[in-house]
């Protein structure tokens, strides 16, 4: 897990903490997770090395964005906010969900609440449906609990980590 320790953290913070690991640990494929504000900051994220998988196939293919989980962030925040629009436009409707499907993976984004997005990277073995059907329990177990008092929470831990400590 990326974040740090859930020692001082709420109960609802530590929840949240659970859940994005058990996400990360109990569908075949993730190679890395972020959870971000309407506003595009990061909120939660997995540790892309942190799962004996992510590891061992290290070196057959790349397993996540390139640097710091931060990177995922901006790209599920860029997609969220293109699929917005996108949807405005056409006049569809609120967003549910994005896919963009990669020769070597996939990325999915999922709505949360008030524009909070989840964003899921996964490999190229990863089943999309299993993803999608985890990725909206996380939704429906964390969208409720997401508070603005909770995103500040998240946020305010994430930049109490120290400087150069791995997403």
């Amino acid at each position: 897990m990326t974040a740090p320790s859930t020692y001082g953290l709420s109960s609802e913070a530590r929840n949240l903490h659970w859940l994005l690991t058990n996400l990360v640990e109990d569908v075949p494929g993730i190679q890395s997770v972020a959870v971000v504000s309407s506003d595009g900051l990061l909120l939660l994220s997995s540790d892309p090395d942190h799962t004996e998988e992510a590891r061992a196939s290290r070196e057959a293919r790349p397993t996540g964005p390139k640097g710091s989980s931060a990177d995922l962030a901006t790209v599920v925040s860029g997609i969220g906010s293109l699929t917005v629009g996108a949807a405005k436009l056409m006049d569809f409707g609120r967003v549910k969900h994005t896919m963009v499907a990669m020769e070597q993976g996939s990325l999915f984004v999922m709505s949360i609440s008030d524009g909070s997005l989840l964003g899921v990277h996964g490999g190229a073995e990863c089943d999309m449906s299993v993803v999608a059907y985890h990725m909206a329990l996380f939704v429906g177990r964390a969208g409720h609990v997401l508070t603005p008092e909770l995103r500040s929470e998240l946020r305010q831990s994430l930049e109490s980590e120290p400087t150069g400590s791995a997403r």
